[in-house]
Parts: C-alpha cells; structure tokens; sequence
C-alpha cells in the first residue's frame, strides 16, 4: 500500500517530478488533487488525505492521487481554470467561487439562512442539493462529487462588533462571491476580494481591517493573532465543493469510476459527521491560544439577522424562489 505523497512547500515543487510522485508506481494514472489549506487538522485537509489514502488503497495499480495542499500547486485565482485545461483533477473550492459560472450556488452564501450545518446537511441531501452538483457541467464541465461542510462563519475585526453598525467604514476580506459583497456592505462596511493564502497579511499590515471565516480557519491559520476579537454571529456556511472533471470522470472505465464515485460519498459523508465536533475543538483552541470570541444577546442577534435580510431579496431572482425556499425549509 502506498502512502500519500503531500508537496507542503512551492520549494518542493521546485523539485523533481519524480520527487513528487515517488510514491506513485510506474503504470499508475497519477490524480492531481489541490486545495488552498494548510495545517494538519483542518476538515478539508483531512478529507482530502483519506480520500486519497482510500483511492490509493482500494484503487491500487489503477489511480494514484496525490495532495497538493496550501495552493503549493495552485492557488485560489488558478486552480479553476487548471482544472478546465487538465492539469489537476481534483479541487475543493470554496462554493463561493462559483459565480461566474452559476449564480445558484449563491443560495449557500445567503447569511443566516441555515441555522447551522446539520441544516445545510439536510439540504445537500434533497433532490435539489444533489441536483447542484452538476449545475455547472453543461457549461464549464465541471461535476460536484459531494459537499464538504467546513463550519459556520464568525466575523473578526480590529475592534469589537457587537451589532452590525460596528463594523460600518471597516474593511472586511471576504471571498469572489457577490451575495458575500453585498452582506458586508449592508453592515455599512466595504468588502475587499482576496485569495486565502493573502488574509494573514492583509490583517496584519491593515489592508483590511476584518474577515468572516470557520473556527478551523481562524485557527488553523492564525487570524486570532491580528485581531482584536471574532463575534460569535454564526451568520453564513463555509463548504466546498469536492469536484471533479466530466472528461476526467468519463475517461473511466465504467468499473472504475463506479468505484471512485462510491469512496467519494463514502468519504463526503464521513468528513460531514466528524466536522462539527473539528470546529468545536478549534473554537477551543482559539481561547487557549489567548483569542477573544464575543456572543451576541438574542436582542442583538436579531439585529445582525434584520440587517442582512434584504440581501436575500436582492438574489432571489438569480438564484431561485423555490431553491431558496427549499434550503430555508430543508
């Protein structure tokens, strides 16, 4: 059995490709798998590893997957169009960046329309959230093979916020999604779009001056340190769409990919059950390591919740009545 072969920094990429995919044997079809995270303990991260410890194992002599992690191969602005040309076959972007290619997956970055993840659960697993995961292939050939819950999200800022107001004239870091945009400027504040390697950074030297992100991300890449506090608001999903290519799924023999597609699920609703209890840990984590987290008062929850209504509206007619009204109910 093969172990997987992680590529955890660009000066390892500078290598060899045989030092890249050494363990990899000679007659195996090599799978590119990258994603944007670091660290060990992240819910993609290690989703990502057990996919491809299984596909490795299970699959042995026929597919070898190697992880490429924290966009050592591509980053946030390429991986996407690496996949259209072939060069990875194996992404979990964020759902938010999915916009210029399907304005329907704007129904999971509507804020506080799950109440939390155990609901946007229910939904992935309706006849409608199945139907999502090939919404982009006519266009774009791009198919979902499951969606990886990440968390809940948690605003951060050089200040407190307590109440929507008190973030009006900051600048907040938040994904390529335009339901995110208009959030943030309904709270009166001004969204800035940046790739994920980039957040640290900008916190830290005041290019922005907050960002909304899960307890795992929030720790796992250190945004406790140059913040003030994270409010506990828990206003919108973070999830990532494990996905694929259409040419690479039918390049397959039938066999095989039948066999591909039933680890996939197997491991997407394995990762689902295990990351609630991820971010519980990390929202540990982050008040052991000295971070400040602020819960909010029914009175001022609903306040968060009344602010960022009207942005529902604002969407409703590129996303869809019914498919919002089936997330809210689901």
């Amino acid at each position: 059995m093969k172990k997987i072969s992680l590529a955890l920094t660009t000066a390892a990429l500078a290598l060899t490709a045989t030092t890249a995919f050494a363990n990899c044997d000679s007659g195996e079809r090599v799978v590119k798998f990258s994603h944007v995270t670091g660290g060990t303990t992240h819910p993609k991260v290690v989703a990502a590893n057990n996919f491809a410890e299984r596909v490795n194992k299970e699959m042995n002599g026929k597919l070898c997957i190697e992880v490429f992690p924290n966009s050592t191969l591509f980053g946030d602005s390429k991986e996407l169009e690496a996949l259209l040309l072939g060069d990875v076959q194996l992404l979990a972007p964020s759902l938010s960046k999915f916009g210029s290619y399907t304005s329907k997956y704007g129904v999971f970055d509507l804020p506080f329309i799950f109440k939390d993840m155990d609901h946007a659960i229910r939904f992935t697993n309706t006849d409608e959230g199945k139907e999502l995961l090939t919404a982009m292939d006519e266009y774009a050939g791009f198919v979902g093979l499951g969606y990886w819950m990440s968390g809940m999200k948690y605003f951060s800022a050089n200040k407190p916020l307590m109440v929507p107001s008190d973030a009006e004239g900051l600048k907040f870091r938040v994904q390529t999604s335009d339901v995110a945009k208009q959030m943030i400027s309904a709270m009166g504040a001004s969204p800035q779009a940046m790739a994920f390697s980039e957040v640290y950074g900008a916190l830290q030297t005041g290019v922005v001056d907050g960002q909304e992100n899960t307890w795992s991300n929030i720790y796992t890449k250190k945004f406790y340190e140059v913040q003030d506090s994270i409010t506990e608001t828990n206003h919108q999903l973070l999830a990532y769409l494990f996905m694929t290519s259409s040419e690479f799924l039918s390049s397959l023999s039938d066999e095989d990919r039948a066999q591909f597609m039933a680890i996939a699920d197997a491991v997407t609703q394995e990762a689902n059950e295990s990351v609630k209890a991820k971010e519980a840990a990390n929202r540990e984590n982050i008040l052991k390591a000295g971070g400040t987290i602020n819960t909010l008062t029914p009175v001022q929850r609903t306040e968060w919740v009344e602010t960022m209504k009207p942005v529902w509206k604002q969407f409703e007619s590129d996303i869809g009545t019914d498919l919002i009204n089936s997330a809210a109910g689901a």
